[in-house]
């Protein structure tokens, strides 16, 4: 049985997601790199297996997944050896599942709409969207409130692709000294993911990205 395949870019926050998961699972990828950033997800090939031409994709023997929590899920159902990380009880995963989708729909698509325009094209920042990222921001931070973590008594996939997006926003030097509930609850999950190459596969990119947009507003991107 030949490994899945992903295809990513090893600083993209939603391929980082995956590849922390992977560690988490001693599971081994065969790793193809897709530059988006040179149009390498524009090839015919690519398109072929992905119309719609995002990253990451996995392909497990002909099962051809993209969106990085729906991977999640299904990576810790094929290959878990447990079912902590997404939890069979359905009321516990009924939350975790509504964390994966408020990151994806609130809080990681505000940051995206808030920083990648200036650190992509140069546009100027806009502080409306600044608004509602701080809001997003603030609805996690009162969810946190007197939780451990995300959404069960332990760590979970939920706080997986959480960590990763706060863990962005962190290194985009975004203020998260107001928000209590969220410092603490980050500094647990890196301590948790510590083991896991969590610098290496997520904290040092993060840094990376970081600089990237730092580098576009001190050029006067912004």
């Amino acid at each position: 049985m030949s490994p899945p395949v992903l295809y990513y870019l090893p600083p993209s926050p939603p391929c980082r997601s995956i590849l922390l998961l992977a560690k988490m699972l001693g599971l081994d990828f065969e790793l193809k790199i897709v530059n988006i950033l040179e149009g390498e997800q524009l090839k015919p090939d690519f398109v072929a297996l992905n119309p719609q031409h995002c990253i990451p994709t996995m392909n497990d023997e002909g099962l051809v997944l993209w969106e990085s929590r729906a991977i999640l899920s299904y990576l810790v159902a094929a290959y878990g050896k447990s079912d902590e990380l997404y939890p069979t009880d359905i009321r516990v995963r009924a939350l975790v599942d509504q964390r994966l989708q408020f990151d994806l729909g609130t809080l990681y698509m505000r940051l995206t709409d808030y920083y990648f325009p200036t650190m992509f094209i140069g546009a100027p920042l806009d502080e409306g969207k600044r608004a509602k990222l701080s809001e997003a921001v603030g609805w996690l931070n009162t969810i946190l409130e007197g939780r451990q973590f995300a959404a069960a008594e332990h760590f979970t996939i939920a706080d997986l692709t959480l960590l990763v997006t706060i863990s962005q926003l962190e290194a985009f030097d975004f203020e998260l000294r107001p928000y209590k509930h969220i410092r603490q609850w980050l500094e647990r999950c890196k301590e948790h993911m510590a083991p896991y190459d969590y610098e290496e596969l997520n904290g040092s990119k993060a840094v990376l990205m970081g600089d990237m947009f730092k580098a576009k507003i001190n050029q006067g991107g912004a």
